[in-house]
C-alpha cells in the first residue's frame, strides 16, 4: 500500500492501537471500547462499534479504515465438511483460506504469504513463487472471514493452522503480530494451543520463536531424511542442511518445553519407503517430536502420487519402532483442490483460458 494510505485497523496489536490513540489524546478506555466493537463484537464499519466516542469515531474515519477481504471464488467438497475460499485483497492479489469441519469443532487453514518463495516442489503454490507478504490485518482478515460463515451456521471456531499459502517465518513479524491479535484476552481470544504455526524448516525463525514467548504449536515440514533427499523435495534445505535444522528443533524443544510436529508428505516409491522411516526414526530418535504423515495431494506441476494405505500403515509401523509416534493426517477437499495454492492455479487456469486469442 502506498505511504499515505489510512492505516488498517486490522493490521495493529492492542498494544499498537493504544499507543496510536494515545498520540490523539484519548485513554486506554477508548482503545478498548474500539477493540471490543473490532474483535468482540465484530463490527464491519466505525458506526456499528457501540459506545464509541463521536469525536474519535470523526478521528478514525479521517486517518484509519476497515479493510475486509472479499469472497473471489469459493468451491464446497462433496462431503459437504471442507470450504475453500479464494480472497481478493485491496491491490486485487488472492490468497486461499480453507474452512474444514470435524465433529464437534470447525478449522480453519490461513495463508501469510500471497505466493510463496520457498519453492516445494510438490506444492501448487511453491510453484508459482512470492508475490508479497501478508500484513498483520491481511492475516486476521481471514479469520474475521470465517468466524462469519460460522456464526451465520451456529458454529465457532477452535483450530487455526497457519499452513495456507506462504512460509510463516519468511513474514515472521507479520504473522507473529497478527498471532498477538488471535489470542488477545480481551479480542478474539483462541486458545494458543490449538494455533499451529508451519514452517518449511527456516533456521533463523525457528531459533527466534525459541527465543520469544510466543503462544503456538510449531510444525516443521520435513519431508526426507537425509539432506540429498530433502533438498530434491525441499530447496530451502541446501539453505539449511538438516544438522542445522535439528539443531535448531532441540533448540526450540529445550527453550519451550513443547513438542515439535513434523510433517511428512508421502510420495509413492519417493519417500515412504521402510528404508525412509528407518532413516526418519533415526532423526528424530529421543527428540519430543511427533510425525503427521499425510498422502500427497496431486498438483499439475509435479508428477508423484499418493502413497497407498499399506504403505502408510508400514511406514507408521517402523517409526514407532524407533519411538517415534505419528498419526496419519485425514486429506480433505481432494474434489475442490483443497491443497496449498491449489484453487488459486485452477481458477488462474481457467482466467487464462477465457481470454481472448490474439487475430
Amino acid at each position: 500500500m502506498p505511504s499515505d494510505t489510512p492505516t488498517n485497523l486490522y493490521d495493529l496489536t492492542r498494544p499498537a492501537l493504544g499507543a496510536l490513540l494515545s498520540d490523539w489524546g484519548f485513554r486506554p478506555h477508548h482503545r478498548d471500547v474500539l477493540w471490543s466493537g473490532l474483535y468482540r463484537q465484530q463490527a464491519r464499519a466505525l458506526d456499528e462499534v457501540e459506545g464509541l466516542r463521536s469525536d474519535l469515531r470523526d478521528t478514525l474515519r479521517e486517518r484509519t479504515r476497515l479493510s475486509h477481504l472479499a469472497t473471489h471464488h469459493e468451491a464446497f467438497s462433496s462431503d459437504g465438511f471442507t470450504h475453500k475460499l479464494l480472497l481478493r485483497l485491496e491491490d486485487g492479489q488472492t490468497i486461499e483460506t480453507v474452512l474444514m469441519r470435524f465433529k464437534g469443532r470447525a478449522t480453519v487453514c490461513i495463508s501469510t504469504q500471497a505466493g510463496c518463495a520457498m519453492g516445494c516442489v510438490f506444492c501448487a503454490t511453491g510453484q508459482m513463487g512470492l508475490s508479497r507478504h501478508l500484513t498483520p490485518g491481511e492475516i486476521v482478515g481471514q479469520i474475521l472471514h470465517v468466524q462469519r460463515i460460522l456464526r451465520a451456521s451456529g458454529e465457532s471456531l477452535r483450530n487455526v493452522v497457519l499452513m495456507g499459502m506462504g512460509e510463516p517465518l519468511h513474514n515472521y513479524d507479520n504473522t507473529l503480530a497478527a498471532v498477538d491479535v488471535l489470542v488477545d484476552p480481551l479480542g478474539l481470544a483462541l486458545a494458543p494451543r490449538f494455533i499451529t504455526l508451519s514452517t518449511v524448516g527456516v533456521v533463523p525463525g525457528i531459533r527466534r520463536l525459541a527465543d520469544e514467548d510466543r503462544p503456538v504449536q510449531l510444525a516443521v515440514s520435513l519431508h526426507g531424511a537425509t539432506d540429498a533427499e530433502r533438498a530434491a523435495l525441499v530447496p530451502a534445505g541446501r539453505r539449511w542442511p538438516l544438522a542445522e535444522l535439528m539443531d535448531a528443533c532441540r533448540y526450540y524443544i529445550a527453550r519451550r518445553k513443547r513438542r515439535i510436529f513434523f510433517e511428512w508428505t508421502l510420495i509413492a516409491g519417493r519417500n515412504d519407503t521402510s528404508e525412509h522411516a528407518h532413516t526418519l526414526g533415526a532423526l528424530l530418535g529421543g527428540m519430543d517430536a511427533h510425525v503427521n504423515v499425510i498422502p500427497l495431494n496431486p498438483t499439475v506441476g509435479y508428477d508423484g502420487d499418493p502413497s497407498q494405505p499399506a504403505s502408510v500403515r508400514a511406514f507408521q509401523d517402523v517409526l514407532m519402532s524407533h519411538g517415534v509416534p505419528s498419526t496419519v493426517r485425514q486429506r480433505r477437499g481432494i474434489d475442490i483442490d483443497a491443497g496449498c495454492g491449489q484453487l488459486k492455479s485452477a481458477v488462474e487456469r481457467r482466467s487464462r483460458r477465457s481470454l481472448p486469442t490474439s487475430p
